[in-house]
């Protein structure tokens, strides 16, 4: 199979005219693509499961496929690390593009062309366990040819109590506990953000009989309605944009909205909006620090709304809870975190604009269930669980960090 799929690849990437050059070789595949028999597209379709099914063997949690920069070859990100898959086939810029453009639908080629980027979700059957797996896929131009990187979606949820959070940390979660407000979990892309919010999802799918609203692009992990009933809207697909997804919601009589990331200042300020209305929201952002998070969402707004939305933020605000995964001393990689929880004082830092003295009521605030990430990564040292050069290189603040270890 893998011989007959590259001959595939091989033959059509030779048909294109050697007069076309850079972004148009990839047209040229979009518009003769359709041209290739059914039982090719089949091959072309066995050969990517085959490489997916390689990635779930080997624990892999990403795929890179084309573009200058895999150099010809297939490579994986195997417990935080890339490395090339040299036991696959290499395949040319323009093989690639072809078998990158086999996974896309009609619409899903106009837009790649036209925006240069495309996200999308896509899952296969496992034989080896019977059971589907869904990856999280990019598709965009590196060099004009196109690359992509798909993310494989864990098939099984890690239950909230075991991810190490204060009970006080869970409780502010609870929807039954608290009705409405802001919960954000934040990090760097990779860092187990989404893996962490279908938790929360699951958490109150074993008890909770509320209406759940999952606007994402692309939608991950498929929860089915449990005590819960849970929608799935899929950006691009379901719904145009995050924020006609979060406005839409209000009409569709829900109790908790997830909203897959707060991007861009609309996005925000809906979701501060529809807080404010009396829902349970939860987001993500690609900030590494409690106190980041809040300055991000104050700055991306127009300087003259910033200080109404400092206000309607520390009104809404519940929780952040910002995390990394640490490379472990076992090969492997762990959780680390901080967590603020936003007590009165908390919430008049931030209305004040002070928020530079929140890093240390989260400090002092471990009684109540919070933790900064240097706590919580001297935490994992003294469990023998990560190396003392990783707590200092995955810590935010190096002179604390530094200041811990040298007490312990």
């Amino acid at each position: 199979m893998i011989n007959e799929a590259k001959l595939i690849l091989s033959t059509f990437a030779k048909r294109i005219p050697p007069t076309v050059f850079g972004p148009e070789r990839v047209n040229v595949i979009v518009s003769n693509f359709s041209e290739l028999k059914a039982e090719h597209k089949l091959l072309l379709h066995d050969l990517m499961n085959y490489i997916l099914t390689l990635m779930v063997e080997r624990q892999a949690s990403d795929v890179e496929i084309g573009g200058h920069g895999c150099e010809n070859y297939v490579w994986f990100r195997i417990f935080g690390k890339k490395e090339r898959v040299k036991d696959l086939p290499d395949f040319t810029a323009d093989e690639a593009s072809v078998l990158i453009v086999s996974l896309l639908n009609s619409n899903q080629t106009k837009l790649i062309l036209e925006k240069r980027n495309i996200d999308f979700s896509y899952t296969f059957r496992y034989e080896a366990e019977n059971k589907n797996i869904r990856f999280r896929a990019d598709a965009y131009f590196d060099l004009d040819s196109l690359a992509l990187n798909m993310r494989a979606i864990n098939t099984e949820i890690r239950p909230v109590e075991s991810l190490g959070f204060h009970a006080n940390a869970i409780r502010t979660m609870n929807h039954n506990y608290i009705k409405f407000g802001l919960s954000l979990i934040t990090g760097i892309t990779g860092s187990g953000k989404s893996s962490t919010l279908d938790s929360i999802v699951d958490f109150h799918n074993k008890f909770d009989p509320a209406h759940v609203i999952i606007i994402a692009a692309p939608i991950e992990y498929v929860h089915n309605s449990r005590a819960c009933i849970i929608r799935h809207r899929e950006v691009g697909r379901d719904v145009l944009s995050f924020k006609e997804g979060v406005i839409q919601a209000l009409r569709q009589d829900p109790d908790i909205i997830i909203i897959g990331e707060m991007r861009d200042p609309d996005t925000i300020m809906a979701a501060l909006e529809v807080t404010d209305t009396g829902h349970k929201v939860f987001s993500t952002l690609h900030t590494s620090s409690a106190v980041e998070s809040i300055d991000r969402i104050i700055a991306e707004v127009d300087t003259n709304e910033q200080d109404r939305v400092r206000l309607r933020l520390a009104d809404v605000l519940i929780s952040v809870v910002s995390q990394k995964l640490v490379p472990s001393l076992d090969g492997k990689r762990v959780l680390a975190k901080e967590v603020l929880l936003v007590t009165p004082s908390v919430q008049a830092a931030i209305k004040n604009n002070n928020t530079s003295e929140i890093y240390m009521m989260i400090n002092q605030g471990g009684p109540q269930g919070m933790v900064t990430m240097e706590q919580d990564l001297l935490r994992l040292f003294q469990q023998r669980s990560i190396s003392r050069e990783n707590a200092i290189a995955y810590s935010n603040n190096k002179n604390r960090m530094l200041q811990l270890l040298k007490a312990v």
